[in-house]
């Protein structure tokens, strides 16, 4: 037993003095687009993020780096009622958009030649607008009344976010990395009179939702 522990050992660990030099640069990022249509409730929902990021190892194992994007979603409600003689019908649009500005500290462990453990430290800030669209018509006999309103409200967000990772190198200069749950803290408010904060919790890890992503790594 103890020789099938020790071979088990060498095995995962003998090349664990591979390391990821200081001074390396990297290039990475996020690029997501989804959608979703519910034909019972008339309800569409889009989403798109695109955040590209740089990451320079200020130490052996250790990089910080920056993410820099746009993120834009989209719910769009069709609606119809009638009530009595009057009848509506319309939709109802709930965009919101931000620029995104994401700092980061990640820290390597090595498990082999080219496989990687990691955990990510990142400060996600988003400053953007909320917009709701309303346009629709009121039929009341054979009156017909148009309705259209349009209210906009800038926000600010900042959160606190821990993301453990592994990070495959195929070769010197590309690698696949893949992250899986998030420990955090976020917060965002409107920014009008009165408004208060909202805060969202995050702990636990998730692998009905892991991550992966491709990276370009300027090898020394």
């Amino acid at each position: 037993m103890k020789k099938i522990l020790l071979a088990g050992a060498v095995a995962l660990f003998g090349l664990s003095n591979a390391q990821i030099a200081k001074g390396t640069t990297y290039v990475s990022g996020q690029l997501g687009y989804s959608q979703n249509e519910n034909n019972n409730t008339d309800t569409k929902i889009e989403s798109f993020k695109v955040l590209p990021t740089v990451g320079y190892f200020v130490n052996t194992n250790l990089a910080v780096g920056l993410g820099v994007g746009y993120k834009n979603d989209n719910t769009k409600v069709t609606k119809e009622e009638t009530i009595g003689t009057s009848k509506f019908v319309g939709e109802n649009k709930n965009t919101t958009s931000a620029f995104v500005v994401a700092p980061f500290v990640r820290k390597y462990w090595t498990i082999g030649e080219k496989l990687y453990i990691f955990g990510q430290l990142e400060v996600p800030m988003e400053f953007g607008q909320y917009k709701n669209e309303v346009e629709g018509t009121e039929t009341v006999g054979t009156t017909v009344t148009k309705r259209s309103t349009s209210t906009k409200d800038n926000y600010t967000s900042i959160g606190v976010n821990v993301k453990p990772g592994l990070d495959y190198f195929l070769n010197k200069n590309w690698s696949i990395e893949a992250t899986f749950g998030e420990f955090g803290y976020n917060t965002n408010k409107v920014n009008i009179d009165g408004a208060k904060r909202v805060n969202d919790y995050k702990f636990g890890l998730n692998l009905s939702s892991v991550t992966f992503g491709v990276k370009y790594v300027f090898a020394k």
